[in-house]
């Protein structure tokens, strides 16, 4: 019995290191002091910013994340971000988003799904200025969903930089 739960307590500690070991450590304060336009920190795991310059992204992957997601369409930037991105050791992700017209439970469905298969790894979503990234945020926390609140929609979408769409967003889901 004793040899029993010896084995079970390393088998929990073992599970638990490997869970722990998963878990990505951000460095917040170097991302912080790399002024990136709308920073916001929603998850341990997660930040949302309007668009990181070449240098950001460098900070951004010194600071321990792991992947960057694009809400902009390439027309919006005249610099091949994908280069940068994996240059520092980073994976990139594109989802192109339209501006209003593009925040579709489509898109908001296709980015919680890429951020799900990221598990705990670090990463950073942003457009031009974060307004898409939590626009999108609020559709996913809605998800079709008829009971959920809409206040509480745009509270999560506040967290993740909604800004200046939540009044053109509110008329577009009222008149839906």
């Amino acid at each position: 019995m004793k040899l029993l739960i010896k084995q079970a307590s390393i088998f929990i500690l073992l599970l638990t290191l490997a869970a722990c070991a998963n878990l990505q450590r951000l460095n917040i304060a170097a991302i912080q002091s790399a002024d990136l336009n709308n920073l916001n920190v929603p998850e341990s795991n997660a930040l949302a910013s309007g668009q990181p310059t070449q240098e950001q992204i460098k900070v951004l992957a010194d600071a321990g994340v792991k992947h960057v997601i694009s809400l902009r369409r390439p027309e919006e930037i005249d610099w091949d971000e994908r280069t940068v991105v994996e240059a520092n050791g980073m994976q990139f992700h594109s989802i192109p988003v339209a501006g209003l017209a593009g925040i579709t439970q489509a898109n908001a469905t296709k980015l919680e799904d890429l951020l799900n298969s990221l598990g705990n790894e670090a990463v950073l979503v942003h457009c031009g200025s974060s307004n898409r990234v939590g626009a999108l945020k609020t559709l996913a926390f809605l998800n079709g969903d008829d009971s959920a609140s809409i206040e509480a929609a745009f509270s999560e979408g506040r967290r993740w930089g909604l800004t200046r769409l939540e009044g053109p967003l509110r008329e577009k889901l009222e008149s839906q």
